[in-house]
């Protein structure tokens, strides 16, 4: 775990480093187990291609998840995150090699509230695609 972030050491419009997770289809068929979501989009390239994707496509919510996983890491503290909503903007594209997929968060302190909650906003990308919109945390500080 990271070093607690303190709410007094926060500002408004402060970044958060960029964070890179990579994403192997194994990943993939361990979160399918997790998850109940078998669907064969997110394990086999040829039903993901007979359904018109370009390949095997991570799960929405695994993406999601790294996310959250950013802001808690972030945080210092996996149970910081309050609340947290994302729209699902574009697909990770997992090719079946040793290099896999990197989905790249990065935040932005939006806004400081009471209680020790700061809203981060978060950018995440896979490639040159958006592939989450509207991402946003609040988190509650030490």
């Amino acid at each position: 775990m990271t070093a607690t972030v303190k709410y007094d050491e926060v500002e408004a419009g402060q970044e958060i480093p960029p964070a890179e997770y990579r994403v192997h289809r194994v990943d993939l068929v361990m979160y399918a187990g997790a998850s109940g979501d078998f669907n064969p989009i997110h394990w086999n390239a040829r039903h993901a291609m007979a359904v018109g994707l370009p390949d095997v496509i991570a799960h929405g919510m695994y993406t999601m998840a790294q996310a959250g996983r950013f802001v808690t890491d972030w945080a210092g503290d996996p149970g910081a995150l309050v609340d947290y909503g994302v729209r699902f903007s574009s697909m990770v594209v997992v090719p079946d090699n040793d290099e896999g997929a990197v989905i790249t968060v990065s935040g932005v302190v939006q806004e400081k509230l009471a209680d020790n909650r700061v809203v981060v906003a978060l950018t995440a990308r896979s490639g040159d695609a958006r592939v989450l919109s509207k991402a946003r945390a609040v988190v509650r500080l030490a």
